[in-house]
């Protein structure tokens, strides 16, 4: 079978190469994978951003959908032609997080060796049965793009008829659109693309924020809110764009961070945070238990996911830089 690894940082270095079929031991199954979808972490742990000390050669790619091709001797709760997604924090079955759960070590693509293989043996509680309506490369962008922006809401707790604010147009960002549309809730989006702000409208965003040509957006967003600004606001972006989403945020709104892109660093306007009497609230993907929710939710919905592209497995490397380009609108994604 192929399988896709780097034995040096960095996505030239990302090349196939054959591998004997795995085999599922006691309480493992095998994977056949059909679709992987790309995060912007994928790229962070392929440039070696993320764990510069990460053993080589590594097996990339965090998110996965494909049907179970083999099952343990000890798994019950699976069967040969389930279809199923993996899941990104296994051992966060349910309830608070804590070090133990949550240890990137333990993370596939992360720590433990990712999807881009056409099989791969995972424990049998580390994939999850996907929503009957979706098609593998739609499946694929749930583990965390999906489940990130479902459990943002959650944090961020918007009522019908109140305000969602959300920056660009990736694939966490979209899902919160759509997601937050579901909820009865009006959608504030950004972005320096006039052409994907267009398209955000086309999926139900109320409003829309060109930041390169609008630089008072934020009194903008006031504005059409009565006054009020953004009950919640999903901060993908990080960086100094904190700032911004702080002014934007209604008083005792909740202000959700799940964003790296611009920095792991930013400046707090601590008399605003005082004044508007802010919630700031930390977080990242989300359980097992929380995935469950988020699939029962897309099954009552029947929300299709926004996929931008579609690669073979053999363009990872085109199929990454991309992503890396930034000039995608939703998911980018990878089939076998």
């Amino acid at each position: 079978m192929k399988v896709f690894r780097f034995q040096q940082l960095g996505i030239d270095q990302l090349l196939p190469t054959e591998a004997p079929m795995p085999v599922s031991q006691a309480h493992e199954v095998v994977l056949r994978v059909q679709a992987l979808s790309l995060n912007a972490l994928d790229l962070l742990v392929i440039k070696g951003a993320i764990n510069p000390e990460l053993p080589l050669p590594h097996i990339p790619i965090c998110d996965a959908a494909g049907t179970i091709a083999a099952v343990g001797s000890a798994v019950s709760t699976l069967a040969v032609g389930d279809e199923v997604t993996s899941v990104f924090i296994p051992r966060w079955r349910e309830g608070e997080p804590t070090p133990a759960k949550t240890d990137n070590y333990y993370r596939p693509g992360l720590g433990q060796p990712g999807f881009l293989a056409e099989y791969v043996a995972v424990a049998a509680d580390a994939v999850l049965r996907r929503p009957t309506y979706l098609s593998a490369v739609e499946a694929a962008t749930l583990p965390i793009a999906g489940l990130t922006a479902w459990n943002a809401l959650k944090y961020g707790h918007p009522q019908p008829g109140e305000t969602v604010l959300v920056h660009g147009t990736g694939g966490v960002s979209l899902f919160a659109l759509q997601l937050a549309k579901a909820r009865g809730c009006r959608v504030a989006i950004t972005s320096k693309d006039e052409g994907k702000l267009a398209r955000a409208r086309e999926l139900g965003a109320d409003f829309t924020f060109n930041y390169a040509t609008q630089p008072d957006w934020v009194e903008e967003l006031r504005t059409a809110t009565g006054g009020l600004g953004a009950t919640a606001v999903l901060e993908t972006v990080g960086g100094d764009n904190l700032r911004l989403s702080l002014q934007a945020l209604a008083t005792r709104g909740r202000l959700v961070i799940m964003g790296l892109q611009k920095g792991t660093e930013a400046p707090l306007d601590v008399p605003m945070l005082m004044a508007k009497q802010a919630n700031i609230i930390g977080m990242e993907v989300g359980s097992v238990a929380d995935f469950t929710a988020l699939n029962q939710a897309l099954e009552t919905t029947q929300l299709h996911p926004v996929v931008d592209q579609v690669f073979a497995a053999n363009e990872v490397q085109a199929a990454l830089r991309s992503l890396e380009a930034g000039s995608h609108f939703g998911k980018i994604c990878l089939t076998f």
